[in-house]
């Protein structure tokens, strides 16, 4: 019996320690919280909040090579653990750890959805994402757009040069050969204009965006009258505004809302190919 007692007292005053940094916490006592969240970890190690609850002070003070450390073991410990993941994301990105930073994020998206769909962090989260989506799109756009540069520059060359050799033999060079060079030449721009036209930003379609918002859709909701809204943007009107459909002014209540999964398909088909539109600003 006396392990169960011991075990027993140590998680009791593991949470006092909690309540202990969470106050210190709040009130910006960082070092203060993370000196109780750490005897919380000594008494209980296998208890994943604390882990993350330090982590949080580490993000404060900017050392993200804590809070990497601290998230990783909580996330061993509790692979659902929203704040972990997210908490991890950001600590990776500030390593310039791109593509694994952009990875946590979405899991802390997709995991935040599931459990709670209009929890505070879920708009938190995809502002994250979608600032690291953007700047992953920028490097992927940049590497492209040298790419098409140097293969459209090593065409012309190939061009101009079968253009030489064909004018080197007796009686090749005419106007009629002249003309066939300039519009290869044209056909070859025309190709690699196209080939980079998904890279330069423009307009969003409307039917992937929020009618009171305007902007692309997250985690679209359909109404009965067919009208798709982001979910805590509706929410939000449903209960500060009133209970009515804000574009065709019908009666409309929260329960009638429904996930439009054809919808958000296409808005992540979309955001695939033209990672632009992850610009928030």
């Amino acid at each position: 019996m006396r392990p169960h007692s011991v075990s027993s007292a140590a998680a009791k005053q593991a949470e006092l320690l909690r309540i202990v940094g969470n106050n210190c916490f709040k009130q910006g006592h960082l070092g203060a919280a993370i000196d109780a969240y750490t005897e919380a970890i000594t008494l209980c190690p296998d208890v994943a909040v604390y882990w993350t609850n330090r982590a949080l002070c580490h993000r404060r003070k900017n050392d993200w090579l804590k809070v990497e450390k601290d998230c990783r073991r909580a996330i061993q410990l509790d692979n659902s653990s929203v704040k972990a993941h997210c908490t991890l994301g950001l600590a990776l990105l500030q390593k310039q750890e791109l593509d694994e930073g952009v990875d946590e994020l979405q899991k802390a998206l997709d995991l935040g959805r599931g459990a709670n769909p209009k929890g505070y962090m879920i708009d938190e989260i995809w502002q994250e994402l979608a600032k690291a989506k953007y700047l992953q799109w920028e490097h992927a756009s940049s590497k492209r757009s040298w790419e098409l540069q140097s293969l459209k520059e090593a065409c012309e060359t190939a061009l101009k040069e079968k253009h030489f050799l064909d004018d080197s033999h007796p009686g090749s060079f005419s106007d009629e050969a002249i003309i066939s060079h300039m519009k290869q030449l044209e056909v070859l721009s025309r190709v690699f204009k196209e080939a980079g036209e998904a890279d330069i930003p423009g307009e969003v379609p409307d039917y992937l965006c929020c009618k009171i918002t305007l902007d692309i859709l997250r985690d679209p909701v359909i109404t009965p009258s067919g009208v798709s809204y982001e979910r805590t943007v509706i929410l939000h009107h449903l209960q500060k505004v009133g209970k009515f459909d804000p574009v065709t002014r019908e009666p409309l209540d929260h329960s009638q809302l429904v996930p439009n999964l054809a919808i958000k398909e296409a808005v992540q088909a979309y955001l695939d190919g033209h990672g632009w539109a992850y610009n928030t600003n």
